[in-house]
């Protein structure tokens, strides 16, 4: 037997806890996943990137930006290793990650004080549709315990743009930022500042295309399609502006090696062209078609960190 509960049913049972996202994404053609989950506080989220390290199972890599977690997982199930050390300190691990239909179903296991993480804290995130308790379910204390917890399958969406701006007014990243936060559908993920070519002869003054990343239902894509086309047309002041729509959570080498090359080679509209047919890039004309080569290398670029931003004069040492 097992009991079912919503969000708000488990934190009327539990108490709000400390869980603010729990996004779940998934890009089966890479066979790929990405979780991120957000919390109030780091305490809670270095704890849990310890013990996850720990356990193993399905988590390939985890880190911590600010007060979210962001994991890369393995689509599938794999055994976790709790050790000797979970009788004196507990555990917490995540054994599955099962994409079934629009859902996904993740497998969790806590030993002790780790059993309210899995078993209270993150069910009753809103991003959450329900979790599978099992009837011998029991928290905290010197209990082991697991749950499922079910959520949407997202996939990742990312949008170039570039040639918002003139050389009078306007600013490309400012407007992708502000278009990512005012994103009716969605949860709006990041937001890059890609530093161009400084040497184009058509460069507005800082030379910079912007890529913004969402987590979207594969069915609100194309609504979310038309909120950015939208947008963009009502705030670019250029009429060279372009957009660009990737999908997936790996970015293909090629595209990578054209966005970092596009900071210091001069390209032209059918080098871009060319290189977002090969890797499944989208490309739309919002006022013109000058932007097509910044719109592209902002999705090539949209993984990089401070690079992103910089050119390879700032980091010399880089090997691409």
């Amino acid at each position: 037997m097992v009991t079912v509960l919503r969000p708000d049913e488990v934190k009327a049972k539990y108490g709000p806890l400390f869980c603010r996202g729990f996004i779940t994404i998934v890009d089966e053609k890479a066979g790929k996943a990405k979780i991120i989950e957000q919390c109030c506080a780091r305490g809670p989220g270095e704890w849990d990137i310890v013990n996850r390290r720990r356990t193993g199972g399905v988590i390939d890599n985890i880190v911590m930006k600010g007060t979210t977690l962001v994991m890369d997982v393995s689509i599938g199930e794999k055994e976790l290793r709790f050790g000797p050390v979970s009788a004196d300190l507990g555990g917490q691990g995540l054994k599955a990650f099962k994409v079934e239909g629009d859902e996904v179903r993740t497998t969790w296991y806590g030993i002790a004080g780790a059993s309210v993480g899995i078993g209270a804290c993150l069910p009753q995130c809103p991003d959450v549709i329900r979790t599978e308790y099992p009837d011998d379910f029991k928290i905290g204390g010197g209990h082991a315990a697991h749950v499922d917890i079910i959520t949407p399958k997202m996939v990742r969406l990312v949008i170039g743009v570039d040639d918002t701006d003139t050389k009078e007014k306007g600013a490309t990243w400012a407007t992708a930022l502000k278009m990512g936060q005012n994103a009716p559908v969605g949860h709006f993920l990041e937001h890059k500042i890609i530093q161009l070519n400084p040497k184009t002869p058509t460069k507005t003054t800082n030379c910079c295309s912007s890529a913004v990343s969402f987590a979207v239902r594969e069915e609100d894509i194309p609504r979310l399609i038309e909120y950015c086309v939208d947008f963009l047309k009502k705030e670019s002041y250029s009429t060279d502006a372009v957009m660009t729509v990737f999908q997936g959570l790996e970015v293909p080498k090629r595209l990578v090696e054209y966005g970092w090359s596009a900071k210091s080679t001069m390209y032209t509209r059918e080098d871009a062209v060319k290189v977002a047919e090969e890797c499944g890039v989208q490309i739309i004309s919002i006022t013109g078609t000058d932007g097509t080569i910044g719109a592209v290398a902002a999705i090539g670029c949209v993984d990089l960190g401070p690079e992103a931003a910089g050119v390879p004069e700032d980091f010399p040492d880089l090997v691409m």
